[in-house]
């Protein structure tokens, strides 16, 4: 599975990047417009390259692309034409793709967001959407498209938040034949994801998927540390590997508009090593997480499943 199927708890996982927009800040990007890191493949692709590329030289195997925010709809509301759109949208994997070429070996996916990030209302965390499945898949397939044929190793769907936002993921996977995906949920608490679907219930339709090949990994992203062991298990007990990268365990706190409490990248990758144990062959970090936290957890990964 595209490096993939040799993971798993008998195995080595492969460590994915960390968190692309906070390595965009501390090089002194200001993200602070509703295109957010996708305004950088039109204004500064070459800072988006120097973050891909922090992170493969702390120990990343996988690079995600910068395409989370970057969806037609998006761009063509700042301005851009339909053709320049499309084009931004492959430009985020070509970046990748120059990095990891550079650096001599590694997996580039390409980033998928959910049809929430381009509300900007933060309705990746809620799944209360305004469209239906039919309408998620109908927003979501020409990106897809263009991702598809953008030469990534595979997709990164990412901080999905509704059964039928991952319904209509599905269907565009199932018509690309010879494309692999991971889907990485947002959950509400221990057991469910954040439109209150048990993940066992999501699992349990992705199975087939995961069964025919084309699918790599379903598990959980932009949570908090604490709650990916249970999240994964839930996973690996419907006979699926496991993809996992939490935020830092760090919180945000809307009304001073700020992070509070601490992340100790140490700390961050000694968890790691638990997150594999319970069934994660794809581990890494989401918000808040630097190559500091990659470092950590390709060490101790590597320590625990040399």
């Amino acid at each position: 599975m595209i490096g993939v199927g040799t993971t798993g708890t008998s195995g080595r996982p492969l460590v994915l990047d960390g968190g692309l927009a906070t390595r965009l800040e501390s090089h002194g990007c200001d993200l602070g417009d509703a295109l957010w890191s996708a305004r950088l493949l039109v204004e500064d692709p070459g800072v988006v390259r120097r973050a891909h590329r922090d992170f493969f030289e702390a120990g990343a195997d996988v690079a995600i692309a910068a395409g989370y925010q970057a969806s037609v709809p998006a761009l063509t509301d700042r301005g851009l034409t339909r053709g320049e759109a499309l084009r931004v949208v492959a430009r985020s994997v070509e970046l990748a793709r120059a990095e990891r070429d550079a650096h001599g070996s590694g997996l580039v996916a390409a980033g998928v967001g959910p049809y929430g990030a381009f509300l900007a209302d933060g309705s990746e965390y809620t799944g209360s959407y305004d469209l239906d499945e039919d309408g998620l898949y109908r927003w979501h397939r020409e990106r897809w498209q263009v991702l598809a044929d953008s030469g990534a190793d595979l997709m990164a769907c990412e901080t999905v938040p509704s059964l039928p936002e991952v319904r209509a993921l599905r269907r565009l996977l199932d018509e690309t034949p010879g494309v692999r995906a991971w889907v990485s949920l947002t959950c509400r608490d221990d057991s469910r994801i954040s439109d209150g679907t048990p993940l066992r219930e999501v699992a349990a339709e992705l199975a087939p998927a995961f069964a025919g090949g084309s699918l790599v990994a379903v598990g959980v992203n932009c949570v908090a540390p604490s709650r990916v062991p249970a999240l994964v298990r839930a996973v690996a007990e419907e006979g699926m590997d496991a993809v996992a990268y939490p935020n830092s365990g760090e919180v945000w706190d809307a009304g001073s508009r700020r992070w509070t409490g601490t992340s100790e990248p140490a700390e961050f990758g000694a968890a790691a090593v638990e997150w594999w144990r319970a069934g994660a062959v794809l581990v890494g970090g989401c918000c808040r997480t630097g190559p500091e936290h990659i470092a950590e957890i390709r060490a101790h990964l590597d320590r625990a499943a040399p």
